[in-house]
């Protein structure tokens, strides 16, 4: 009989938002099962630049003797079991991203974990929601504030937020509903959130459109209905 999907949240701080050129500087987890956590300084062999410690205020200081990735993704795998389902928000467009270069930039096999990426959850299943930020959602749910963009804070929060969301689903139901297609009737954002499509004006469909909205990979199902409801060309 195979082992029960674990559920590992985690979080990435780094230099900068480009995966192929910047580099992870912060790496934690929480593993809610066992109730342990992890939590690492990289040292990701730049500089940090100030625009980035701006935001999580981890600092060249903070890194200069932290070891390199590799040392870390080694801990880091011993810290998830091998039937972990990695847990992030923003997870494809982001966290899984780096850790992809990270790993081959180290010269290590990527693990064959399972993903899971809570905002596209949130974005699928809380279409109702204005915003689907992790900060707006633990607002909504009623958590306590953070210490944001700080890995390991994000990570409980990010569980406290996920477990609110999915209430008692299991983790592979998750992945099943994730996986199913969506059938979007209905305007997910914007001012005309909630309006079917088809009565979305055409002005602000062509508005999205000049706005770059529709260049998003998220975006794309939207973009293609508006083209058979004939509001966007």
């Amino acid at each position: 009989m195979s082992k029960r999907l674990r559920p590992i949240y985690y979080d990435t701080e780094t230099t900068g938002v480009r995966n192929d050129k910047d580099r992870v500087i912060e790496l934690a987890a929480y593993d809610p099962v066992e109730n342990r956590t992890f939590c690492r300084f990289i040292n990701p062999g730049v500089p940090i630049p100030p625009e980035a410690t701006a935001i999580h205020k981890i600092t060249n200081g903070m890194v200069a003797d932290a070891p390199p990735f590799k040392e870390v993704a080694e801990a880091f795998l011993a810290f998830c079991p091998p039937e972990s389902v990695l847990i992030a928000h923003n997870n494809d467009a982001f966290d899984k991203l780096f850790l992809e270069q990270e790993f081959k930039r180290s010269g290590l096999e990527f693990p064959n974990f399972r993903f899971i990426d809570t905002l596209k959850w949130a974005r699928k299943y809380r279409g109702d929601l204005p915003r689907h930020t992790l900060q707006s959602l633990r607002e909504v749910y009623g958590f306590p504030a953070n210490q944001a963009h700080r890995a390991l804070d994000d990570v409980i929060v990010l569980h406290q937020v996920f477990s609110a969301m999915i209430d008692d689903l299991p983790i592979e139901t998750i992945l099943d509903l994730l996986a199913r297609p969506q059938v979007l009737s209905r305007m997910p954002f914007g001012k005309h959130q909630g309006k079917l499509l088809a009565e979305v004006p055409k002005d602000y469909v062509s508005w999205l459109a000049s706005s770059g909205a529709f260049d998003k990979s998220e975006n794309q199902e939207l973009k293609e209905n508006f083209e058979k409801l004939g509001l966007l060309l």
